[in-house]
């Protein structure tokens, strides 16, 4: 692949805020080296790709801090039946359809193995980079406990039961071991069900889960190998417990209260909301045969995201972008940004999908941004979303230009 340099293009400063038209860029390997304003050209020359943007918006590729793209269905029963081999092919298409709408990074939140990561590095999936979570660590009878009661469960205290999706391991040795496990493995970061959740049967909304020094556990494995670990979690007790043990972000936070907001950002905990899984659930969650069980407990989260969303930035924390989809929902992903728009910014919403998650990955100042030295991850837009966020919606057909890592996804520039 050639080196680039996009010439006349707007620039979509996400951290200032401004358009600045005139502006230049150029792309050597997978970094940007240079930029250019005020209709300043950059000098071409030898084996370059010269694209000419046409007054288009340039700006950062997307980043959404928790998916889950190996859920290929929301018949969750239906999930449990199928072969790894169908789900990786599935998984395929479903991460390829996140880099077309202009995800050029995602944190996967639980469920992806490493073939797929894999895969990714080799150019067989042409898909965003991907932060991969592994296995997500949950109590019996947590959110990532899936089995069914069992009349006659098996109690080896010694015993950690595994799926492709989750560790169900109690107790500080257990859950220090799961880590250990998916760290080796080759997880960039550890989750953990710190409460009730949607999808599993068997936990309230309300449920406490994971002591405080179980979690702390993880939290100390994943630190040990220099990453972090977020945790799942609504109601205020648990965000509370699992902030108290150190963890990076709180995912989803639904019901999260002042005081816990409060916590959250003396401790600099991120909050990673995800409006539009419960809006798709309820939407459609009946006609794809999603769980009933679970069906009956998107009352108590549905309508409270977007207060959420509102508590926490009062008290000043930082919040993420992600959108927890799963199976058939994931071309809904970009509805996001209509979701939060009704109470944030169109800034403030490209910022927690560009600058804030890069933040809260670890690394700022390569993601999220257009600056010399960061990676050629963008986008070239037909469109201001400063101005119209929808310009970011659909399945990308705004998007005119997709560069991952320098390497160009999507060209529709004449």
């Amino acid at each position: 692949m050639p080196d680039v340099i996009i010439r006349n293009a707007r620039l979509l400063d996400v951290e200032a805020g401004e358009l600045r038209p005139g502006a230049s860029i150029r792309i050597e390997g997978a970094r940007i080296m240079e930029i250019a304003e005020d209709g300043r050209n950059l000098a071409a020359g030898g084996d370059l790709l010269v694209l000419d943007a046409a007054g288009r918006t340039l700006m950062p590729g997307l980043i959404d801090a928790h998916v889950h793209a190996a859920i290929t269905t929301m018949d969750l029963a239906a999930m449990g039946r199928r072969q790894a081999s169908w789900i990786a092919i599935e998984t395929k298409f479903i991460l390829e359809g996140m880099l077309q709408r202009g995800f050029t990074t995602v944190r996967d939140a639980g469920g992806l193995d490493p073939g797929i990561t894999n895969a990714l590095d080799r150019g067989l999936v042409k898909g965003p980079r991907v932060f991969r979570s592994g296995r997500v660590l949950s109590q019996t009878g947590g959110h990532g406990d899936s089995a069914p009661v069992s009349q006659h469960p098996q109690l080896c205290a010694c015993s950690i039961r595994s799926s492709a999706f989750s560790h169900v391991a109690d107790g500080v040795d257990a859950v220090r071991r799961a880590a250990r496990e998916e760290l080796k493995a080759g997880a960039h970061q550890i989750k953990v069900m710190a409460g009730g959740g949607v999808a599993t049967p068997s936990d309230p909304i309300d449920m406490l889960q994971y002591t405080e020094a179980e979690i702390r556990a993880a939290v100390e494995e994943a630190e040990a190998r220099r990453t972090y670990a977020f945790a799942h979690a609504y109601i205020p007790e648990a965000i509370e417990r699992a902030v108290r043990a150190g963890v990076r972000s709180i995912e989803h936070g639904n019901l999260i209260d002042d005081a816990s907001a409060r916590l959250m950002a003396e401790r600099g905990c991120y909050l990673v909301p995800t409006l539009v899984t419960y809006d798709q659930i309820a939407e459609v969650g009946k006609s794809l045969r999603f769980p009933a069980e679970s069906l009956k407990k998107l009352g108590d989260v549905l309508h409270a995201g977007v207060g959420a969303i509102e508590i926490a930035k009062r008290a000043g924390v930082k919040i993420g972008f992600g959108t927890d989809l799963l199976g058939e929902t994931h071309p809904a992903q970009s509805k996001e940004f209509i979701l939060r728009a009704a109470v944030l910014s169109n800034l403030e919403v490209l910022q927690s999908a560009t600058v804030t998650n890069a933040e809260l990955l670890r690394k700022p100042g390569e993601l999220g941004v257009l600056k010399p030295g960061a990676f050629a991850d963008l986008l070239l837009i037909d469109g201001d979303p400063l101005a119209t966020i929808e310009v970011l919606c659909g399945q990308g057909e705004t998007i005119d230009l997709i560069m991952r890592d320098g390497q160009i996804f999507k060209n529709q520039l004449h």
